[in-house]
């Protein structure tokens, strides 16, 4: 029997055993073969075996697994080159990304892709995604079950994807994944191990629209971003 046969006899059970929702515990965590699996329960999802982008997304599918899915026009899954050696995770979607069901096309994502520009890079080479695919109500920021219900997908994306660098765009990125709750003007300027990628925390380009003046801290964070990517 093959590891993912073997992985859905196991989620098979975990189904007839009544099991919902997504989990974090360190309970979930198992050993199939040699390797390490996180699983995403409620879906018997095992988001670590997935080998592509896509299949992430099919398993996602027309996700109703938070409330959020009741308000959105589009569930937003993330945007750009699957094998990018950078990769940008935001917060949600707003108005404009969940009308066309892209991350970061708003005033936000056109500083964002001048940013992508100014290290040398474009869109295409980067991969975009938020903590959360779905736009909250009047983009009031994430409740704590809305993000322990879609931050397996990010995981997923990220372990497909395998980026050299992350960013963390803006505070909330930030307190996620690092697990931290330092504000962000002391997280940022720092590099991060996280998930076999080097992540820098910095803030979030809809944050420089109103707060100009901090560009230049984010020319400072993604000039790092820029020399590790040239470092290999």
């Amino acid at each position: 029997m093959t590891r993912s046969e073997q992985l859905r006899d196991h989620l098979r059970l975990f189904q007839e055993l009544g099991v919902t929702g997504v989990s974090r515990d360190r309970r979930w965590r198992m050993r199939l073969g040699d390797e390490q699996t996180e699983l995403v329960v409620g879906d018997a999802t095992e988001a670590a075996e997935v080998t592509s982008l896509a299949e992430v997304r099919d398993e996602l599918g027309e996700c109703t697994r938070c409330k959020l899915h009741a308000g959105r026009n589009h569930l937003v899954y993330g945007d750009g080159n699957p094998d990018a050696a950078l990769m940008f995770v935001g917060e949600a979607p707003g108005r404009d990304e969940d009308q066309q069901g892209v991350p970061f096309v708003g005033r936000a994502g056109q500083l964002l892709t001048k940013i992508i520009e100014a290290i040398d890079l474009t869109r295409e080479d980067v991969y975009i995604a938020n903590v959360i695919k779905c736009r909250p109500p009047e983009n009031r920021n994430p409740e704590p079950d809305e993000v322990e219900t879609c931050q397996p997908f990010l995981f997923a994306q990220i372990d497909v994807i395998q980026p050299r660098v992350i960013v963390a765009l803006g505070s909330f990125a930030a307190h996620t994944l690092l697990e931290s709750e330092e504000p962000i003007s002391k997280l940022r300027g720092r590099i991060y191990d996280y998930r076999g990628a080097q992540l820098i925390p910095t803030f979030h380009p809809a944050y420089l629209l109103r707060s100009p003046d901090r560009k230049r801290d984010v020319w400072e964070d993604m000039k790092k971003v820029r020399a590790m990517l040239q470092a290999r």
